[in-house]
């Protein structure tokens, strides 16, 4: 009797050993598929990120590929740890990113300097405005600047680009992959280009906020009441405000782009830019990151402005655009190779040629010609207009 009850026990343990083996093979074979069909699920996101048509920087493409899989607030914090760790130096600038290209406007070519330029207390390389000579003999479209907004830190300069309104049409132009893949050419349509005089980037990606996008009837992203909105009507003239309480939808609007908050109001910063309490400028601390940054405004004449450049925080960014003439005014996109603005220059041989606002900008000079994967604006000179 007692052997058999050895014997049962024996089989008794013998049974267990068995069933821990079994679910531990279970648990191998369960954490091999996990891994297996992870592993598929991000290479077929990395290579459709990787031959979705159209250019992109490498940092793009990375940021696009994490938050397609879920990993966008583990980027965002990576990011906050990353550009705030220190701040600007206070050592003057490098003479190189502070020039210029273009006629200074009272230069030979640039014809009668153009009233409507914003007063500007100082530039960065004692120069003021600089006209960019599209066609030679006629009134200049674009005009640009390049200015230091942050006195504790003079090493920052940020560069500014003008474009009369009453000179052009602007436009919206949907990128091969944002906001979505809609087969878009992605790029200034080629009958076009021979009349156009600047153009620039657009917000953040349709992954990374919450704001909408509307183009030629089709509404893209759902528009929301709150967010500072870059607007563009059937004659179009560009504006900027608050959607759902400046500007409405109507009959007339052909285009709206969506962007966080305003950052400037009646020609001043929006008060809280570096606190961001409410996350109306994105995630927490972003606002805080001293890296490439770009908005633009409207002037007090109706011009569009664009700033852009290196080492700004929310708050830099928003005195810089007041500072460069803008009464309201937006946030575009951040980060390195996500801000680029290009004027057409007279070549010289009867034609005109894009140029960067700032050699620092990541890209061709050319970059809007060809597809792009980011949405972007870009604006078409009309019929020659006497300077205002």
């Amino acid at each position: 009797m007692v052997r058999s009850g050895r014997h049962a026990v024996h089989r008794r343990h013998t049974g267990t050993h068995t069933d821990a083996r079994r679910g531990r093979r279970w648990t191998v074979w369960a954490a091999a598929l996990v891994v297996i069909a992870s592993t598929v699920f991000l290479g077929t996101q990395f290579a459709q990120t990787a031959v979705a048509p159209g250019y992109a920087t490498w940092q793009d493409k990375t940021s696009t590929l994490l938050r397609a899989v879920g990993m966008g607030p583990v980027l965002d914090r990576v990011e906050t740890w990353l550009y705030t760790r220190s701040a600007p130096s206070d050592t003057p600038p490098d003479p190189a990113s502070v020039t210029m290209t273009g006629a200074a406007p009272n230069s030979p070519g640039a014809g009668p300097r153009y009233p409507g330029l914003p007063t500007l207390a100082h530039t960065a390389d004692d120069a003021g405005w600089h006209a960019v000579v599209r066609v030679p003999g006629d009134p200049p479209v674009v005009y640009t600047a390049v200015i230091q907004p942050d006195p504790l830190h003079r090493s920052v300069v940020v560069g500014i680009g003008l474009v009369r309104s009453s000179a052009v049409q602007a436009h919206l132009e949907s990128g091969t992959v944002q906001p979505v893949r809609s087969g878009s050419a992605g790029q200034i349509p080629s009958g076009q280009l021979a009349d156009v005089a600047a153009a620039f980037n657009s917000g953040f990606k349709m992954s990374a906020y919450s704001g909408g996008f509307y183009l030629d009837g089709a509404t893209v992203r759902t528009l929301v009441d709150g967010k500072a909105s870059a607007v563009i009507d059937d004659t179009g003239r560009l504006s900027i405000g608050q959607w759902g309480r400046d500007i409405q939808m109507s009959s007339h609007v052909r285009a709206v782009r969506q962007n966080l908050a305003l950052i400037v109001e009646g020609g001043q910063p929006v008060p809280g830019l570096d606190r961001n309490v409410d996350l109306r400028w994105g995630t927490l601390h972003n606002q805080l990151q001293y890296t490439w940054r770009s908005a633009m405004g409207i002037t007090r004449s109706g011009d569009i402005v664009y700033v852009a450049g290196d080492k700004l925080n929310l708050a830099t960014l928003g005195v810089a655009l007041a500072q460069a003439g803008a009464i309201t005014g937006m946030e575009l996109d951040i980060h390195s190779g996500m801000e680029f603005f290009s004027s057409w220059r007279t070549d010289g041989a009867g034609g005109s040629a894009p140029q960067r606002l700032m050699s620092a900008m990541v890209g061709p000079a050319d970059r809007y010609v060809r597809p792009d994967q980011r949405d972007f604006f870009y604006f078409t000179a009309t019929p020659t207009t006497p300077a205002r």
